[in-house]
């Protein structure tokens, strides 16, 4: 079985905007010198990190500053071993021959068939298309902090969402991103900017009034926690092409072990110092806590440019599979207005940025993440694996059912209660 050109849909749109440090674009087509054990370190934290890192202090206000960072390790060791299941799962099957596998959709199409892609392709659409009202909502957020607007039937946040839709119907209507990939370093730049400006604050203020705070909130939020805790590891879909592009594959598994125990250091860092520092006056977003002056407003007018340029890159692959379903691959503008459209209403409707982390978080990125990993590993595999490896597969897709279920439910919960607050 070979895959033609659908092989770069559900791919979750990584090309050189998600990992610009790869020598080449796409699954496998070596153009280039192979990425060394530093550079595959480097897209692995380019890929991962994101916006839904400045949702974390909130988080663990919400938790507890120890439940916080206990949750978080938890996401990354779980996040981490299912990563390596779908390297496994795919490796095995490389050595079968039976199939091309340059994507987590054609691991999906190659274990499982039809049914095998379609599952994945509709989380990736839920996902990024989740990815991407958050970004809205981000922006809105924090624009209104900045400029707050207002008209008698509509929010200062829904303003700037539909006053950013003329623009953004206008840049998904682009066919080729080729020239918004670069804004993909800018992006993280701005990112770890806003990180180091939010930790220095977070610091001057816990030396000289440091508030109340506690570690532990109870397990009727753990599952909100957890929420939060997924949706900012999500990049499951990165693992293939990344593993494809390692010039030394047998030391891939510790070179992404070691980006994911960094990056979970410095999640768990950021998260704490943002509770201690604001404790429960924390906001969703944790660059609307820090004060006034030109640094912050540069960090979070950054971060609004950024996430606006990067939404028609994260929409791309919703794009694709959305006109692969319905108009036999061809191009269709009025199919992306519509789900550009559908998605900045989706956004105007959510009050919280925390709470929508925790949403996808619970939901899609769960099931992408966690559940069809080790139902993949699980049916390859199976006349193969010990009663333990086939044990914690089964567990994985059943407690991951669970708390897709039980997250969204509480996560949905959250949502109602801040819209009728």
């Amino acid at each position: 079985m070979v895959f033609g050109n659908e092989a770069c849909s559900s791919s979750y749109g990584l090309d050189a905007s998600a990992a610009p440090l790869l020598p080449s674009v796409g699954g496998g087509d070596l153009r280039g010198r192979l990425s060394s054990q530093p550079k595959t370190f480097a897209n692995v934290f380019i890929a991962i990190v994101g916006s839904g890192v400045l949702g974390l202090p909130y988080a663990f206000r919400r938790t507890g500053w120890a439940a916080g960072a206990l949750l978080l390790l938890a996401v990354a060791a779980l996040t981490f071993h299912c990563m390596m299941l779908i390297v496994r799962t795919r490796r095995r099957l490389d050595l079968d021959g039976s199939a091309k596998i340059a994507s987590f959709g054609d691991l999906g199409l190659a274990v499982s068939g039809s049914l095998g892609r379609l599952a994945v392709d509709a989380m990736i659409v839920l996902s990024q298309a989740g990815f991407c009202v958050g970004y809205l909502i981000f922006i809105s957020s924090s624009l209104t902090h900045l400029l707050p607007l207002s008209l008698p039937f509509l929010s200062s946040k829904a303003l700037y969402v539909l006053a950013m839709l003329p623009f953004q119907l206008g840049l998904n209507s682009i066919r080729s991103l080729t020239l918004l990939a670069p804004l993909s370093i800018f992006a993280d730049v701005v990112d770890l900017g806003a990180m180091g400006v939010v930790i220095a604050e977070d610091v001057s203020i816990m030396v000289s009034r440091p508030p109340p705070i506690h570690a532990f909130a109870g397990p009727s939020v753990l599952l909100y926690g957890a929420g939060v805790a997924v949706y900012a590891f999500e990049g499951i879909g990165m693992v293939l092409p990344l593993e494809a592009e390692a010039a030394d594959k047998s030391k891939f598994g510790r070179t992404l072990g070691l980006s994911m125990a960094f990056i979970a250091l410095l999640y768990g860092l950021f998260g704490v110092l943002g509770y201690a520092a604001f404790g429960d006056d924390t906001r969703d977003i944790i660059t609307t806590n820090l004060g006034a002056g030109v640094l912050t407003l540069l960090i979070q007018l950054g971060l609004c440019i950024n996430l606006f340029f990067t939404f028609p890159v994260m929409m791309n692959p919703v794009f694709e599979v959305a006109e692969r379903w319905l108009c036999g691959k061809r191009y269709c503008w009025w199919l992306r207005w519509a789900l550009v459209l559908a998605v900045s209403l989706a956004a105007t409707l959510v009050p919280n940025f925390a709470d929508f982390l925790s949403l996808v978080g619970s939901s899609v990125c769960v099931v992408l993440g966690f559940v069809l990993p080790a139902a993949f590993h699980l049916k390859v595999f199976s006349g193969e694996l010990g009663w333990a490896e086939a044990t914690a597969d089964i567990a994985i897709v059943v407690v991951g059912m669970g708390l897709a279920i039980s997250g969204t439910w509480s996560s949905l919960m959250s949502i109602f209660n801040s819209v009728q607050s």
